[in-house]
Protein backbone atom coordinates (compact mmCIF):
# COMPACT_ATOMS: atom_id res chain seq x y z
CA UNK A 1 0.00 0.00 0.00
CA UNK A 2 1.39 3.52 -1.05
CA UNK A 3 2.23 5.66 2.06
CA UNK A 4 0.19 8.64 2.26
CA UNK A 5 1.17 12.25 1.74
CA UNK A 6 0.45 14.08 4.66
CA UNK A 7 1.85 18.13 5.79
CA UNK A 8 3.21 16.51 8.87
CA UNK A 9 6.00 14.97 6.36
CA UNK A 10 5.82 17.93 3.95
CA UNK A 11 7.21 20.14 6.63
CA UNK A 12 9.80 17.43 7.70
CA UNK A 13 11.33 17.11 4.39
CA UNK A 14 11.68 21.16 4.20
CA UNK A 15 13.02 21.77 7.52
CA UNK A 16 15.63 19.04 6.52
CA UNK A 17 16.18 20.54 3.14
CA UNK A 18 16.95 24.17 4.82
CA UNK A 19 19.50 22.70 7.13
CA UNK A 20 21.16 20.92 4.76
CA UNK A 21 21.02 24.45 2.61
CA UNK A 22 22.34 26.47 6.13
CA UNK A 23 25.14 23.81 6.74
CA UNK A 24 26.29 24.22 2.77
CA UNK A 25 26.46 28.02 2.99
CA UNK A 26 28.63 27.98 6.82
CA UNK A 27 31.01 25.21 5.16
CA UNK A 28 31.51 27.04 1.88
CA UNK A 29 32.34 30.05 3.84
CA UNK A 30 34.30 28.48 6.55
CA UNK A 31 36.45 26.99 3.74
CA UNK A 32 36.51 30.33 1.71
CA UNK A 33 37.38 32.56 4.98
CA UNK A 34 40.33 29.44 5.47
CA UNK A 35 41.25 29.96 1.84
CA UNK A 36 41.46 34.18 2.38
CA UNK A 37 42.52 34.58 5.57
CA UNK A 38 45.60 32.17 5.38
CA UNK A 39 48.25 34.44 4.92
CA UNK A 40 52.19 33.97 4.15
CA UNK A 41 54.48 36.33 5.72
CA UNK A 42 57.99 36.94 6.58
CA UNK A 43 59.20 37.78 9.21
CA UNK A 44 62.78 39.00 10.05
CA UNK A 45 63.87 38.93 14.08
CA UNK A 46 67.70 40.26 14.36
CA UNK A 47 68.39 39.26 11.12
CA UNK A 48 67.03 35.68 10.86
CA UNK A 49 64.48 35.50 8.40
CA UNK A 50 61.90 32.83 7.95
CA UNK A 51 58.19 32.72 6.16
CA UNK A 52 55.60 31.33 8.32
CA UNK A 53 51.74 30.73 7.82
CA UNK A 54 49.13 32.29 9.60
CA UNK A 55 45.51 33.58 9.88
CA UNK A 56 46.77 36.61 12.26
CA UNK A 57 44.93 39.79 11.04
CA UNK A 58 47.63 42.03 12.84
CA UNK A 59 51.24 42.51 13.89
CA UNK A 60 50.55 42.43 17.53
CA UNK A 61 48.42 39.10 17.58
CA UNK A 62 51.19 37.65 14.81
CA UNK A 63 54.14 38.04 16.95
CA UNK A 64 52.41 36.67 19.85
CA UNK A 65 51.26 33.55 18.13
CA UNK A 66 54.93 33.36 17.02
CA UNK A 67 56.25 33.56 20.52
CA UNK A 68 58.52 36.50 20.12
CA UNK A 69 58.07 38.82 23.14
CA UNK A 70 58.80 42.49 22.43
CA UNK A 71 59.35 45.50 24.55
CA UNK A 72 58.39 49.19 24.27
CA UNK A 73 61.94 50.52 22.89
CA UNK A 74 62.36 47.21 20.29
CA UNK A 75 61.76 48.38 16.16
CA UNK A 76 58.99 46.53 15.03
CA UNK A 77 57.81 47.31 11.65
CA UNK A 78 56.01 45.95 8.80
CA UNK A 79 55.22 46.56 5.15
CA UNK A 80 51.51 47.13 5.68
CA UNK A 81 51.41 48.80 8.92
CA UNK A 82 47.99 50.62 8.87
CA UNK A 83 46.50 47.79 6.78
CA UNK A 84 47.36 45.33 9.53
CA UNK A 85 48.65 42.20 8.21
CA UNK A 86 48.65 41.18 4.92
CA UNK A 87 49.41 38.14 2.51
CA UNK A 88 53.62 38.68 1.72
CA UNK A 89 53.32 41.01 4.14
CA UNK A 90 57.13 41.60 5.58
CA UNK A 91 57.55 41.80 9.62
CA UNK A 92 61.01 42.97 10.92
CA UNK A 93 61.79 43.09 14.53
CA UNK A 94 65.20 44.23 16.15
CA UNK A 95 65.55 44.11 19.83
CA UNK A 96 66.96 47.08 21.66
CA UNK A 97 69.56 46.75 24.28
CA UNK A 98 70.83 49.75 26.22
CA UNK A 99 73.74 51.04 26.49
CA UNK A 100 75.34 53.86 27.80
CA UNK A 101 76.03 57.19 25.95
CA UNK A 102 78.36 60.05 27.06
CA UNK A 103 76.76 63.10 25.84
CA UNK A 104 79.35 66.52 27.31
CA UNK A 105 80.27 64.30 30.19
CA UNK A 106 76.95 63.13 31.22
CA UNK A 107 76.15 59.27 30.89
CA UNK A 108 72.87 58.57 29.56
CA UNK A 109 71.69 55.09 29.03
CA UNK A 110 70.98 54.97 25.76
CA UNK A 111 68.41 52.05 24.24
CA UNK A 112 69.71 50.96 20.70
CA UNK A 113 69.48 47.92 18.19
CA UNK A 114 72.63 49.16 16.42
CA UNK A 115 74.79 46.52 15.27
CA UNK A 116 78.09 48.11 15.63
CA UNK A 117 79.85 50.97 17.35
CA UNK A 118 80.34 53.17 14.79
CA UNK A 119 76.86 52.95 13.12
CA UNK A 120 75.49 53.92 16.60
CA UNK A 121 77.96 56.88 16.88
CA UNK A 122 77.22 57.84 13.32
CA UNK A 123 73.61 58.39 14.78
CA UNK A 124 74.43 61.41 17.15
CA UNK A 125 77.31 62.83 14.44
CA UNK A 126 74.86 63.03 11.58
CA UNK A 127 73.12 65.55 13.67
CA UNK A 128 75.91 66.83 16.41
CA UNK A 129 75.15 71.01 15.05
CA UNK A 130 77.17 71.75 18.52
CA UNK A 131 79.86 69.54 18.18
CA UNK A 132 79.67 67.43 21.56
CA UNK A 133 82.06 64.88 22.12
CA UNK A 134 80.34 61.61 22.34
CA UNK A 135 81.37 58.01 23.33
CA UNK A 136 79.73 54.73 23.83
CA UNK A 137 80.40 52.27 26.71
CA UNK A 138 80.10 48.79 25.45
CA UNK A 139 81.60 47.09 28.62
CA UNK A 140 77.64 45.59 28.96
CA UNK A 141 77.34 45.36 25.31
CA UNK A 142 79.56 43.31 23.54
CA UNK A 143 79.19 39.92 25.31
CA UNK A 144 75.10 40.36 24.47
CA UNK A 145 74.87 40.66 21.15
CA UNK A 146 74.46 37.12 18.55
CA UNK A 147 77.13 37.71 15.82
CA UNK A 148 78.87 40.18 18.41
CA UNK A 149 78.79 44.01 19.01
CA UNK A 150 81.34 44.98 15.84
CA UNK A 151 83.29 48.11 16.56
CA UNK A 152 84.60 49.36 13.13
CA UNK A 153 82.89 48.11 9.67
CA UNK A 154 85.03 50.43 8.08
CA UNK A 155 88.91 50.24 8.86
CA UNK A 156 91.34 49.55 11.56
CA UNK A 157 90.86 50.77 15.09
CA UNK A 158 93.14 51.89 17.40
CA UNK A 159 93.11 50.96 20.96
CA UNK A 160 94.25 52.67 23.92
CA UNK A 161 94.82 50.28 27.40
CA UNK A 162 97.31 50.55 30.18
CA UNK A 163 99.17 53.99 28.77
CA UNK A 164 99.50 52.05 25.54
CA UNK A 165 98.76 52.99 21.92
CA UNK A 166 98.33 50.23 19.50
CA UNK A 167 96.55 49.24 16.09
CA UNK A 168 94.22 46.66 15.46
CA UNK A 169 93.56 46.62 11.40
CA UNK A 170 90.64 44.20 11.36
CA UNK A 171 87.61 46.60 13.03
CA UNK A 172 85.26 44.26 12.16
CA UNK A 173 85.24 42.37 15.17
CA UNK A 174 84.04 42.44 19.05
CA UNK A 175 85.65 44.24 20.98
CA UNK A 176 85.87 41.55 23.00
CA UNK A 177 88.22 39.88 20.27
CA UNK A 178 90.28 43.27 19.25
CA UNK A 179 90.76 43.22 23.01
CA UNK A 180 91.84 39.48 23.05
CA UNK A 181 94.24 39.85 20.09
CA UNK A 182 95.91 42.54 22.08
CA UNK A 183 96.18 40.42 24.96
CA UNK A 184 94.25 43.13 26.50
CA UNK A 185 92.34 41.62 30.04
CA UNK A 186 89.62 43.58 31.25
CA UNK A 187 88.28 43.15 34.77
CA UNK A 188 85.14 43.12 36.43
CA UNK A 189 85.05 46.91 36.88
CA UNK A 190 86.82 48.09 34.02
CA UNK A 191 85.19 50.63 31.39
CA UNK A 192 85.59 49.64 27.82
CA UNK A 193 84.49 52.70 25.74
CA UNK A 194 84.23 53.68 21.57
CA UNK A 195 84.87 57.59 20.31
CA UNK A 196 85.11 59.02 17.09
CA UNK A 197 88.57 61.47 17.58
CA UNK A 198 90.07 62.82 14.71
CA UNK A 199 88.69 60.91 11.94
CA UNK A 200 89.70 57.65 14.18
CA UNK A 201 87.70 55.38 16.10
CA UNK A 202 89.21 54.55 19.22
CA UNK A 203 88.30 51.86 21.43
CA UNK A 204 89.53 52.65 24.84
CA UNK A 205 90.17 50.84 28.43
CA UNK A 206 89.90 52.56 31.38
CA UNK A 207 90.97 50.52 34.82
CA UNK A 208 89.11 51.18 37.67
CA UNK A 209 90.09 50.28 41.16
CA UNK A 210 88.82 50.92 44.41
CA UNK A 211 90.55 52.03 47.85
CA UNK A 212 90.16 53.93 50.69
CA UNK A 213 91.87 57.37 52.05
CA UNK A 214 92.21 58.33 55.43
CA UNK A 215 91.81 62.27 55.99
CA UNK A 216 92.55 64.64 58.61
CA UNK A 217 89.94 67.19 59.44
CA UNK A 218 90.50 69.73 61.75
CA UNK A 219 87.88 70.93 64.82
CA UNK A 220 87.95 74.31 65.43
CA UNK A 221 88.13 75.29 69.21
CA UNK A 222 85.54 77.97 70.66
CA UNK A 223 85.82 80.82 72.78
CA UNK A 224 84.24 81.10 76.29
CA UNK A 225 84.09 84.42 78.35
CA UNK A 226 84.27 84.84 82.54
CA UNK A 227 84.23 87.95 84.47
CA UNK A 228 87.05 88.84 86.45
CA UNK A 229 86.73 91.20 89.24
CA UNK A 230 90.74 91.89 89.86
CA UNK A 231 91.02 93.15 86.03
CA UNK A 232 90.14 96.70 85.74
CA UNK A 233 86.75 97.57 83.74
CA UNK A 234 87.27 96.74 79.75
CA UNK A 235 90.98 95.01 80.59
CA UNK A 236 91.17 91.14 78.98
CA UNK A 237 93.51 88.59 79.34
CA UNK A 238 93.51 84.96 78.03
CA UNK A 239 93.48 82.96 80.47
CA UNK A 240 93.49 79.29 78.68
CA UNK A 241 94.54 79.21 75.02
CA UNK A 242 92.34 77.45 72.64
CA UNK A 243 93.38 74.42 70.61
CA UNK A 244 91.86 72.61 67.83
CA UNK A 245 90.55 69.52 67.50
CA UNK A 246 90.91 66.60 64.81
CA UNK A 247 88.76 63.79 63.52
CA UNK A 248 90.02 61.53 61.13
CA UNK A 249 87.72 60.99 58.13
CA UNK A 250 87.62 57.12 56.08
CA UNK A 251 86.68 57.33 52.22
CA UNK A 252 86.02 54.50 50.18
CA UNK A 253 87.61 55.87 46.48
CA UNK A 254 87.35 54.85 43.06
CA UNK A 255 90.19 55.28 40.58
CA UNK A 256 90.38 55.46 37.20
CA UNK A 257 93.37 54.66 35.78
CA UNK A 258 95.09 55.73 39.05
CA UNK A 259 93.42 59.00 39.28
CA UNK A 260 90.85 59.21 42.13
CA UNK A 261 87.48 59.93 40.71
CA UNK A 262 84.83 59.45 43.21
CA UNK A 263 85.08 59.16 47.04
CA UNK A 264 82.42 57.89 49.36
CA UNK A 265 82.55 58.93 53.34
CA UNK A 266 82.37 55.10 55.04
CA UNK A 267 82.96 56.09 58.74
CA UNK A 268 84.48 59.19 61.10
CA UNK A 269 86.52 58.90 64.29
CA UNK A 270 87.52 62.05 67.02
CA UNK A 271 91.14 61.80 67.71
CA UNK A 272 91.50 64.71 69.76
CA UNK A 273 88.81 67.04 71.63
CA UNK A 274 89.13 70.35 70.77
CA UNK A 275 90.40 72.94 73.99
CA UNK A 276 87.95 76.06 74.62
CA UNK A 277 89.80 79.35 74.23
CA UNK A 278 89.20 80.64 78.13
CA UNK A 279 89.25 84.90 78.08
CA UNK A 280 88.79 86.61 81.41
CA UNK A 281 86.96 90.46 81.45
CA UNK A 282 87.21 93.02 84.12
CA UNK A 283 83.73 94.23 84.97
CA UNK A 284 81.97 96.69 83.58
CA UNK A 285 82.44 100.71 84.97
CA UNK A 286 79.84 102.16 87.73
CA UNK A 287 77.61 104.36 85.90
CA UNK A 288 78.41 108.15 86.34
CA UNK A 289 75.53 110.20 88.34
CA UNK A 290 73.31 112.28 87.02
CA UNK A 291 73.88 115.67 87.10
CA UNK A 292 71.48 118.07 89.52
CA UNK A 293 69.86 120.63 87.58
CA UNK A 294 68.30 122.37 91.16
CA UNK A 295 68.86 125.94 91.97
CA UNK A 296 70.51 126.69 95.57
CA UNK A 297 67.25 129.29 96.09
CA UNK A 298 64.56 129.33 98.03
CA UNK A 299 61.82 129.21 95.05
CA UNK A 300 64.01 126.00 94.25
CA UNK A 301 63.13 123.43 96.41
CA UNK A 302 59.67 123.17 95.01
CA UNK A 303 61.28 122.81 91.66
CA UNK A 304 63.65 119.99 93.03
CA UNK A 305 60.54 118.27 94.65
CA UNK A 306 58.74 118.47 91.44
CA UNK A 307 61.59 117.54 89.42
CA UNK A 308 62.48 114.50 91.26
CA UNK A 309 58.68 113.24 91.41
CA UNK A 310 58.66 113.49 87.49
CA UNK A 311 61.81 111.27 87.26
CA UNK A 312 60.98 108.91 89.82
CA UNK A 313 57.45 108.52 87.74
CA UNK A 314 59.87 108.07 84.74
CA UNK A 315 61.81 106.15 85.72
CA UNK A 316 58.88 103.59 87.51
CA UNK A 317 57.12 103.65 83.86
CA UNK A 318 60.41 102.86 82.65
CA UNK A 319 61.17 100.19 85.00
CA UNK A 320 57.03 98.71 84.24
CA UNK A 321 57.46 98.85 80.47
CA UNK A 322 61.21 97.26 80.47
CA UNK A 323 61.76 93.89 79.54
CA UNK A 324 63.19 91.92 83.32
CA UNK A 325 66.33 91.31 82.74
CA UNK A 326 67.75 87.81 84.54
CA UNK A 327 70.14 88.98 87.62
CA UNK A 328 73.88 88.24 87.03
CA UNK A 329 75.61 85.88 89.96
CA UNK A 330 77.18 87.70 92.68
CA UNK A 331 80.57 88.46 92.14
CA UNK A 332 83.38 90.33 95.37
CA UNK A 333 83.58 93.35 92.60
CA UNK A 334 79.84 93.72 93.20
CA UNK A 335 78.89 96.14 96.56
CA UNK A 336 75.49 95.13 98.16
CA UNK A 337 72.23 97.55 96.91
CA UNK A 338 72.23 100.58 99.50
CA UNK A 339 68.71 100.83 100.88
CA UNK A 340 66.91 104.30 99.82
CA UNK A 341 67.22 107.14 102.86
CA UNK A 342 63.50 108.65 102.68
CA UNK A 343 65.32 112.14 103.82
CA UNK A 344 67.59 112.68 100.67
CA UNK A 345 65.92 113.65 98.04
CA UNK A 346 68.55 112.38 95.46
CA UNK A 347 68.63 108.84 96.11
CA UNK A 348 65.26 107.56 94.57
CA UNK A 349 66.50 108.46 91.62
CA UNK A 350 70.28 107.46 91.91
CA UNK A 351 68.05 103.68 92.57
CA UNK A 352 67.07 102.84 89.00
CA UNK A 353 70.69 103.59 87.86
CA UNK A 354 72.52 100.95 89.78
CA UNK A 355 73.17 98.48 87.93
CA UNK A 356 72.00 95.07 88.06
CA UNK A 357 74.61 93.13 86.18
CA UNK A 358 78.02 94.02 85.36
CA UNK A 359 78.10 95.09 81.38
CA UNK A 360 80.33 92.58 79.55
CA UNK A 361 82.02 92.59 75.87
CA UNK A 362 80.80 90.33 73.48
CA UNK A 363 82.49 87.39 73.27
CA UNK A 364 84.32 86.36 70.21
CA UNK A 365 82.10 84.43 67.71
CA UNK A 366 83.21 81.00 67.60
CA UNK A 367 84.83 80.17 64.29
CA UNK A 368 83.01 77.78 61.71
CA UNK A 369 83.87 74.20 61.89
CA UNK A 370 85.74 74.01 58.37
CA UNK A 371 83.02 71.96 56.38
CA UNK A 372 83.81 68.06 55.53
CA UNK A 373 84.34 67.16 51.93
CA UNK A 374 81.25 65.76 50.61
CA UNK A 375 81.21 62.25 49.57
CA UNK A 376 81.15 62.33 45.47
CA UNK A 377 77.57 60.10 44.42
CA UNK A 378 76.54 59.10 40.76
CA UNK A 379 74.44 61.70 38.88
CA UNK A 380 71.32 59.68 38.37
CA UNK A 381 70.95 57.77 35.27
CA UNK A 382 69.16 58.91 32.11
CA UNK A 383 68.60 62.60 30.95
CA UNK A 384 67.74 64.22 34.44
CA UNK A 385 66.57 67.61 34.16
CA UNK A 386 69.01 67.69 30.95
CA UNK A 387 69.39 70.47 28.74
CA UNK A 388 68.05 71.65 25.92
CA UNK A 389 71.55 71.02 23.88
CA UNK A 390 71.62 67.84 25.35
CA UNK A 391 68.13 66.90 25.20
CA UNK A 392 68.31 67.41 21.32
CA UNK A 393 71.74 65.51 20.57
CA UNK A 394 69.58 62.80 22.41
CA UNK A 395 66.35 63.05 20.49
CA UNK A 396 67.78 63.52 17.05
CA UNK A 397 70.24 60.67 17.53
CA UNK A 398 66.49 58.48 18.04
CA UNK A 399 64.96 59.70 14.82
CA UNK A 400 68.76 58.46 13.08
CA UNK A 401 68.33 55.59 14.78
CA UNK A 402 64.85 54.90 13.13
CA UNK A 403 66.13 55.08 9.76
CA UNK A 404 63.50 51.49 9.23
CA UNK A 405 60.44 53.69 9.62
CA UNK A 406 61.95 55.75 7.10
CA UNK A 407 63.21 58.48 9.16
CA UNK A 408 66.69 60.28 8.12
CA UNK A 409 68.35 63.52 8.97
CA UNK A 410 66.22 65.54 7.58
CA UNK A 411 63.48 64.93 9.77
CA UNK A 412 65.67 66.20 13.18
CA UNK A 413 65.02 69.83 12.33
CA UNK A 414 61.22 69.80 12.01
CA UNK A 415 61.11 68.12 15.39
CA UNK A 416 63.35 70.43 16.97
CA UNK A 417 60.94 73.23 15.32
CA UNK A 418 57.90 71.56 16.73
CA UNK A 419 58.85 71.10 20.22
CA UNK A 420 60.55 74.10 20.19
CA UNK A 421 56.99 75.39 20.02
CA UNK A 422 55.47 73.18 22.47
CA UNK A 423 57.86 73.20 25.56
CA UNK A 424 60.78 74.75 24.77
CA UNK A 425 62.65 71.35 24.97
CA UNK A 426 62.21 71.72 28.84
CA UNK A 427 61.65 68.49 30.59
CA UNK A 428 59.21 70.27 33.30
CA UNK A 429 56.93 72.30 31.18
CA UNK A 430 53.75 72.35 32.02
CA UNK A 431 50.73 73.27 30.40
CA UNK A 432 47.85 74.35 33.56
CA UNK A 433 44.50 73.32 31.73
CA UNK A 434 42.74 72.66 34.50
CA UNK A 435 43.89 75.36 36.94
CA UNK A 436 46.30 73.17 39.02
CA UNK A 437 50.24 71.77 39.43
CA UNK A 438 49.22 68.10 38.85
CA UNK A 439 51.70 67.12 35.50
CA UNK A 440 49.61 63.57 35.93
CA UNK A 441 46.64 65.30 34.36
CA UNK A 442 47.96 68.24 32.88
CA UNK A 443 50.05 68.71 29.13
CA UNK A 444 53.93 67.77 30.38
CA UNK A 445 57.51 67.36 29.44
CA UNK A 446 59.03 67.85 26.24
CA UNK A 447 57.05 66.31 24.05
CA UNK A 448 54.25 67.72 26.22
CA UNK A 449 52.16 64.43 26.33
CA UNK A 450 48.39 64.79 27.99
CA UNK A 451 48.24 64.07 30.30
CA UNK A 452 51.62 63.64 31.09
CA UNK A 453 51.00 60.50 32.59
CA UNK A 454 50.76 58.68 29.23
CA UNK A 455 54.81 58.55 29.45
CA UNK A 456 54.61 56.17 32.66
CA UNK A 457 54.45 53.33 29.70
CA UNK A 458 57.95 54.07 28.94
CA UNK A 459 59.30 54.35 32.13
CA UNK A 460 58.50 55.14 35.87
CA UNK A 461 60.88 58.36 35.69
CA UNK A 462 58.81 60.11 32.88
CA UNK A 463 58.67 63.58 35.58
CA UNK A 464 62.25 64.14 35.40
CA UNK A 465 64.30 62.33 32.45
CA UNK A 466 64.19 63.82 29.11
CA UNK A 467 64.96 60.07 27.41
CA UNK A 468 61.93 58.80 28.47
CA UNK A 469 59.71 62.07 27.56
CA UNK A 470 61.72 61.89 24.01
CA UNK A 471 61.49 57.73 23.72
CA UNK A 472 57.81 58.30 24.16
CA UNK A 473 57.51 61.68 22.08
CA UNK A 474 58.41 59.56 19.00
CA UNK A 475 56.28 56.59 19.52
CA UNK A 476 53.28 58.61 19.51
CA UNK A 477 54.69 60.99 16.62
CA UNK A 478 54.85 57.12 14.45
CA UNK A 479 52.15 55.85 14.94
CA UNK A 480 49.96 59.03 14.83
CA UNK A 481 51.41 61.17 11.65
CA UNK A 482 54.65 58.46 10.50
CA UNK A 483 56.96 61.11 10.79
CA UNK A 484 58.58 64.00 12.66
CA UNK A 485 57.96 66.16 9.19
CA UNK A 486 54.65 64.69 8.85
CA UNK A 487 53.67 66.06 12.64
CA UNK A 488 55.58 69.16 12.13
CA UNK A 489 53.03 69.81 8.94
CA UNK A 490 49.90 69.29 10.69
CA UNK A 491 51.41 71.37 13.40
CA UNK A 492 51.47 74.40 11.19
CA UNK A 493 47.96 74.09 10.25
CA UNK A 494 46.59 73.54 13.19
CA UNK A 495 48.65 74.61 15.82
CA UNK A 496 49.17 71.04 17.47
CA UNK A 497 49.64 67.55 16.88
Amino acid sequence: MARRWTPRRFVTLRRIRVAVCVGVVLLASIIFFAITARKTVALTVNGETKNVATYSASVPRFLESQGVKTKSHDFIDSTNEKAGLTNHDVVTVRSAYQTTINIEGQDVPFWTYATSADQLLGFFKANDQNAAKVSVDVGNVYNQLTGGFVINKAGPVTVIADGKTSIAPNGKLTAASILDSKNITIGKDDRVSVSEENGQTILRVQRVTHGEETRDVALPFSTRTVVDSSLQPGQTEIRQAGQNGNKQQLYDVTYVDGQAESSTLKSETVTQVALDQVVAVGPAAPAAPAPSTGNDNGTGTDKDNGSNNNDSSKDNNSNNNSTPSTPAPSTPSQQPSQPSQPSTPSAPAQQPQQPSKPSQPAPAPSPAPAPAPAPSTPSHGGLWHASGTVAQTYACAMVMQHSGWGWGQGDCQPLINMWNKESGWRWNAQYYNNGRNDPYNNAYGIPQSYPGSKMATFGSDWLDNSATQIDWGLSYIHSRYGSPTGAWNHWQQTGNY
